[in-house]
């Protein structure tokens, strides 16, 4: 009886959020076929409106009017876990954006990319699972920036981003001892929203060191319980021991995290780049200046956590494959689609030949300039809890690691405690 009420209930879901962008036609009367109709599972943000998702759909269906397609909508922005839940019921998506392959492309629910459909993107191999891509790895994201507010350094004495960790540690000590919260997290419904800080440490203190760390781990030759990655866990956990986090906060959604931010209610924000679209978005912008500075390093060294994927997947059992693909394929390269990425969400379009276009915000700008040093400097790294295929966390582990997140937040765990739990849930999964 709980499987039928579940079903029912993703029915009723379904229901509610999906509809259809461009309308349905009959066959013509000159022996034209009818419409193919695709699904395409998407998530809303502050930044990525209905209109938005539904002004980017029409600008493929009027190049290919063979198409129409029924929009889902995410209840949550764990579409991965959306996605999981449809794939049980019966109801997987024909397509869907930003839903990591791991365990769905092993089990055969996705179509893989051929070389040829890969040919436009710089990063063609990028999230490969057992060597095939199933994701279109479509844009890359930094993760994450760290933005501040220029007015709240300055109130606390603080003339300049830190150049070195215990420089930071320096920082949010002076914030917090006037009143102000140095670091804007979130979670709630977007647990996400609680780790930014951890994949910085990450970052500085793993992958600097280690960058073939996670093919290591697929190997069996680290694990979660070494130093490294313990040393990453404890300065994390340190960070909301010291007050620097505020702990109730990890029951605060993503969108209010990030309005917190620009309300001015803390510091420090470790986001992903996408946040520029926010930052750079005139109704929104806030009346004092944005920085943004990378996490910096014990020894004052940074590097730049990122992540090149993000894209379009497609249902290997899509009713109407061939067609599936090439709505794939034309939302990803429509020149259009990839500007309004950049100023919807911020990103950095991983296509051949593409350049932003010139009228990109301040924030978006800020967040690009780093990027683009690191990739002079050779300093660009992954970003722990984002990467894709057999280059990430294998299934399910995302989620304990960011439940992991919330634990060391609260003080609900120990640092021990939540790298043994990851350990033994990476060999469940294995």
């Amino acid at each position: 009886m709980r499987h039928k009420a579940l079903l029912t209930a993703l029915a009723a879901a379904i229901a509610l959020t999906a509809c259809t962008v461009g309308q349905q036609q009959p066959t013509s009367q000159t022996g034209g076929t009818a419409k193919k109709e695709i699904s395409f599972l998407v998530f809303e943000t502050p930044n990525l409106t209905p209109q938005v998702w539904d002004a980017a759909i029409k600008r493929v269906t009027d190049k290919y009017p063979d198409i129409t397609v029924k929009k889902l909508v995410s209840p949550t922005e764990d579409r991965v876990s959306y996605a999981k839940q449809l794939l049980a019921s019966g109801q997987f998506p024909d397509v869907m954006v930003a839903v990591s392959p791991a365990g769905f492309a092993e089990s055969g629910a996705m179509a893989a990319f051929t070389p040829e459909e890969l040919k436009d993107f710089v990063a063609p191999g990028n999230g490969a699972v057992n060597g095939k891509v199933y994701q279109l790895p479509a844009n890359t994201q930094t993760i994450p920036v760290v933005y501040y507010n220029k007015d709240l350094f300055a109130k606390a004495g603080i003339a300049a981003p830190p150049k070195t960790y215990a420089e930071l540690l320096d920082a949010a000590a002076k914030l917090k001892a006037k009143g102000i919260t140095p670091f804007v997290i979130g979670g709630g419904k977007d647990p996400f929203a609680s780790t930014l800080l951890w994949t910085a440490t990450l970052a500085t203190d793993l992958y600097a060191k280690t960058p073939d760390w996670m093919a290591k781990r697929r190997a069996g030759t680290v694990k979660f319980s070494d130093p490294d990655f313990v040393k990453a866990a404890a300065k994390f956990a340190d960070l909301a021991a010291k007050g620097y986090i505020d702990k109730k906060d990890i029951s605060r959604d993503y969108a209010a995290t990030e309005q917190a931010f620009l309300d001015g209610k803390g510091a420090m924000y470790p986001m992903g780049n996408w946040f520029a679209a926010a930052g750079d978005d005139p109704k929104r912008k806030p009346d004092w200046e944005i920085g943004a500075f990378n996490w910096p390093g014990d020894d004052g060294a940074t590097v730049v956590p990122a992540f090149t994927g993000g894209g379009l997947s497609v249902s290997a059992t899509a009713k109407h494959l061939p067609e599936a693909k090439k709505f794939a394929l034309a939302y990803t390269l429509d020149k259009t689609n990839l500007d309004d990425s950049v100023h919807n969400d911020g990103l950095y379009p991983a296509i051949k030949g593409y350049t932003p276009p010139s009228d990109t915000g301040t924030v978006f700008k800020l967040g690009y300039d780093l990027y683009q040093q690191g990739l002079r400097d050779g300093k660009i790294v992954q970003a722990f809890g984002w990467e894709a295929g057999d280059d990430g966390l294998l299934p399910g582990v995302v989620d304990k690691w960011r439940a992991g997140a919330q634990d060391l937040i609260t003080g609900g765990k120990t640092v021990e405690q939540v790298t043994a739990a990851l350990d033994d849930e990476w060999s469940k999964a294995s």
